[in-house]
């Protein structure tokens, strides 16, 4: 089993006893502190606080799936949730209203800062925390789960002089971190960078970064407008969610400035529909777009529990093995073990398509092409889709083909 492995095998059994054997000793400081750092050493992106009837329940999200750690007495939720908004610097005593707040790495004793949203509830105020991801981390494009041809394909679109660069996908599909990787591929000190986010998700040593702020109406579109006035070579703006931002950066696309950003599309081709109901003119969309990645997260089969198995007629067909090398061939799954909250799986990768614009794309486009022509276009090019990228895990022994249903319904359905 791998260090990382080791170190994120906390088991939730365990867990779930020092928070019961804590709740009866100390106050609300040391279960909330406790609770921070063993969800930093699990590798879990958010902490669920809900309160209940019958007290507060905490849940942790590790590989994307929220999993119970405890259940604490009713009488101590007010002050466990009046704990972690004073950490945030948040209204203590304002509990009808939805609140944003923020805990600083200088309050965690180490760099991570962590994101905190209230909401009322019929039982009370409920609180997620959202832990951003370690600053000093920056993942390679290499540790991302491309395979090498996507990697060249992806490293010819960053080596493009100018233009957009889209990662698309659902909420929680790593599409940050993709861009942050290119990023820090661009990331040369004859360059001028600059990033658009809400919030900062990592601190990058040499890139200008901004953080916008609808408290001031300082938001996606001003910020753009102001750094595009400061001579940026490079430009990571944190999400394109409506027409105005979406205009703003494909015409910086196109004036000599490489755009990174990220947007809510079911696959590469469907980004071009997005933009179409954006407003955006076809020649825009067709001279901006250099290249545009789909993802989508999958879990990784657990190391401590896996074992062997062949294929059933249904698997083999959906993996497209041929029926009489069925027996022959050997997949991984997990049996479900403490280490991995009894799910079979640990850990997560990405699964990408990448589809680059050439010429053949770009007067697709232009014609108004549809989204099912547009897609038989890139995959007459070569285009790996999602569901082949992640039929590639499940052979390689990476991730499972329910794994791959799970997360892939709408394209293996």
């Amino acid at each position: 089993m791998s260090s990382t492995s080791e170190r994120t095998g906390i088991r939730q059994k365990a867990l779930q006893e020092e928070l019961r054997e804590l709740v009866d000793v100390v106050g609300p400081g040391p279960l909330v502190d406790l609770l921070l750092e063993r969800a930093f050493q699990l590798q879990a992106t958010d902490i669920h606080l809900d309160p209940a009837e019958s007290g507060l329940r905490v849940r942790l999200r590790v590989d994307g799936l929220l999993h119970d750690v405890a259940r604490l007495p009713a009488e101590m939720t007010s002050h466990i949730i009046s704990r972690v908004k004073l950490m945030a610097n948040m209204d203590i005593t304002e509990r009808r209203l939805a609140q944003d707040g923020h805990i600083a790495n200088s309050v965690l004793k180490q760099q991570r800062d962590i994101r905190v949203g209230s909401g009322p509830t019929i039982y009370g105020e409920r609180l997620v925390l959202r832990l951003m991801p370690d600053a000093s981390q920056l993942t390679r494009i290499e540790d991302l789960g491309f395979d090498e041809a996507q990697i060249v394909q992806l490293r010819k679109c960053i080596s493009a002089p100018y233009g957009m660069i889209l990662s698309v996908g659902p909420v929680g599909s790593g599409k940050s971190t993709s861009m942050y990787a290119c990023l820090d591929v661009l990331n040369d000190k004859t360059k001028s960078l600059c990033t658009i986010e809400d919030p900062v998700e990592r601190r990058v040593e040499g890139v200008n970064q901004i953080q916008v702020d609808s408290r001031i109406e300082f938001g996606f579109v001003e910020a753009l407008r102001g750094v595009l006035r400061q001579d940026p070579n490079v430009m990571m703006v944190g999400e394109i969610r409506d027409p105005e931002t979406a205009h703003i950066a494909c015409r910086a696309g196109l004036t000599g400035v490489t755009v990174l950003s990220t947007l809510h599309a079911n696959d590469a081709a469907s980004t071009i529909d997005v933009f179409r109901e954006f407003g955006i003119p076809p020649m825009f969309i067709a001279d901006s777009l250099v290249g545009i990645i789909s993802q989508r997260l999958l879990r990784k089969v657990c190391p401590r529990c896996r074992q062997t198995y062949h294929p059933d007629a249904a698997m083999a067909q959906f993996l497209g093995i041929d029926p009489s090398q069925a027996a022959k061939t050997d997949l991984l799954r997990g049996t479900g073990c403490d280490q991995c909250f009894h799910t079979g799986y640990m850990g997560r990768t990405g699964v990408f398509e990448i589809m680059t614009l050439d010429d053949d794309l770009r007067d697709a486009v232009l014609k108004g092409k549809t989204h099912a022509q547009v897609l038989d276009i890139a995959k007459g090019k070569g285009m790996q889709t999602l569901e082949a990228s992640a039929k590639k895990k499940v052979l390689g022994h990476v991730t499972t083909v329910e794994e791959v249903h799970r997360v892939l319904t709408a394209f293996t359905s």
